[in-house]
């Protein structure tokens, strides 16, 4: 009988995982901790969707081996790496949704096996949105031309380029931001001399004059989008404690109609003595919720520029801005409002002053109930770091964020679970398929964003975007 030289291969493969299971030490004479192990990422108890990747980590231990036990599976590896076989880790998951895990490591370290305290992953449902998009950028000043923009599924560790440097002439690009997180209709910004917003229809491209936009959101029908404008300037600090201030020179919110490409403005939107930004609209299209702040001597007085949560009406049938503003929060200063697709909480960000908050280790996430405005200071999910540029699975069941927990210096992306009761959940970072990844990237992930799908184009349909006409707002 003839063996095609790829059986061969395969056999091959075989037999030497096969001697690298049989070589790998088993737990025996086990002596008991009550301490949790020091997993990193920090995995131990916490909620996870059913369909996320393994949760793939290392244990911060000078181990010669681990073995894991996650309800009936049993994972035994050398050294201090814990890699799923990512269909096992899928069973796994389709086997336990709905239900909570045990589950308990034990090492070998200095020649003793330690079992060490148990702890629990609780499988929910409710599915997080299986796309994740972000920013790509190192976590300083000096760099901003070397941006990239990918696309992650969350569901394995399939990776996409949107935007690359290379590819777009060493740009800045601003954040990839979904429609209702619809992969069908989407933009992003691409800076610099013959930029323009590229606009994402079903996969066509189109280059759009939408000038000086920044923040940016659609409205329901898809037909508009606010957009904020923004003269940005970066501070130093004499306090060596800290890093960098960014702040706006001026800013005001816009409405951008997609159709008759005509841009909406209103003098409540734009007024010369307030600094107007992160514009969104609500689910329903009736209201555009936004920041604002009265103008204040810069950089001078940057300590006493306050942010206040607000929102203004909007008609999406005729394009229509309100003449009143309502302001839901004023304690402290407000950056990013997003609302949840169900209507029934915004999520924003609070520092003790300014815009930029990715700077601010102070800064954190709160949660409003706009049907109570009842707040959740979300003591669960945030850090000593800054918590912060966060968006909603379609489902309202899910947000992710940025977060500088670990060093206060790389951004990494964590997913918070909402359950039906509007608790929140501790968050988890994303789970990536090797586990020294975090110690060796040197890129913050930024403004991630959750889509229900794949986006239909790729860095390469991009850069041919760029050079078509630009499609001109009066």
């Amino acid at each position: 009988m003839k063996i095609f030289p790829d059986i061969l291969a395969r056999l091959a493969i075989v037999v030497m995982l096969a001697v690298l299971a049989s070589c790998t030490p088993t737990p025996e004479n086990v002596q008991k901790s009550n301490e949790l192990p020091p997993i990193y990422p920090d995995y131990c108890d916490i909620t996870i969707p059913e369909n996320i990747a393994p949760l793939n980590f290392l244990l911060r231990a000078n181990c010669e081996a681990i073995e894991v036990k996650a309800g009936d599976l049993t994972l035994n590896a050398s050294g201090n790496e814990v890699v799923f076989d990512i269909d096992d880790w899928k069973d796994l998951m389709a086997k336990t949704a709905g239900q909570t895990l045990n589950v308990t490591i034990t090492a070998l370290i200095d020649g003793q096996w330690t079992e060490y305290k148990s702890f629990s992953w609780q499988v929910v449902k409710d599915k997080v949105d299986p796309y994740l998009t972000y920013r790509l950028i190192e976590p300083d000043y000096e760099i901003w031309n070397h941006v990239q923009i990918q696309q992650r599924c969350v569901e394995n560790f399939d990776v996409s380029a949107l935007g690359h440097y290379e590819q777009l002439e060493n740009r800045c690009m601003n954040c990839h931001t979904y429609a209702n997180q619809d992969p069908q209709l989407s933009m992003m910004y691409v800076r610099g001399p013959g930029g323009g917003a590229i606009l994402n229809r079903h996969g066509e491209l189109s280059k759009l004059n939408i000038p000086g936009s920044v923040y940016f959101g659609f409205s329901p029908n898809g037909r508009y989008i606010t957009y904020s404008t923004q003269k940005i300037i970066p501070a130093f600090h004499s306090d060596p404690s800290k890093r960098l201030e960014v702040y706006d020179a001026s800013s005001n919110v816009y409405v951008a109609d997609m159709e008759e490409h005509r841009i909406i403005s209103s003098p409540l939107l734009c007024d010369s003595l307030k600094f107007e930004t992160f514009p969104t609209f609500s689910p329903d299209g009736k209201y555009i919720y936004y920041c604002a702040a009265d103008t204040v001597s810069l950089p001078s007085d940057i300590h006493q520029l306050q942010y206040r949560l607000v929102r203004i009406p909007f008609d999406e049938s005729t394009g229509a801005i309100g003449t009143q503003v309502d302001t839901l929060f004023s304690e402290r200063s407000v950056c990013h409002p997003r609302v949840s697709p169900d209507g029934q909480y915004i999520l924003y960000t609070v520092a003790d002053y300014g815009t930029f908050p990715i700077w601010h280790p102070e800064a954190d996430l709160q949660m409003m109930n706009l049907q109570t405005g009842a707040i959740d200071t979300l003591a669960v999910v945030n850090s000593q770091k800054s918590d912060t540029y966060h968006s909603w699975s379609s489902n309202s069941r899910w947000f992710v964020f940025a977060s500088k927990r670990d060093d206060g210096l790389y951004g990494k992306p964590y997913f918070c679970y909402i359950d039906k009761n509007g608790k929140a959940h501790k968050p988890f970072c994303l789970p990536q398929q090797h586990p020294t990844f975090y110690d060796n990237n040197l890129k913050s992930f930024n403004a991630p964003e959750l889509g229900k799908g794949k986006v239909p184009f790729d860095v390469d349909d991009v850069a041919k975007a760029m050079k078509q006409e630009v499609v001109h707002f009066k």
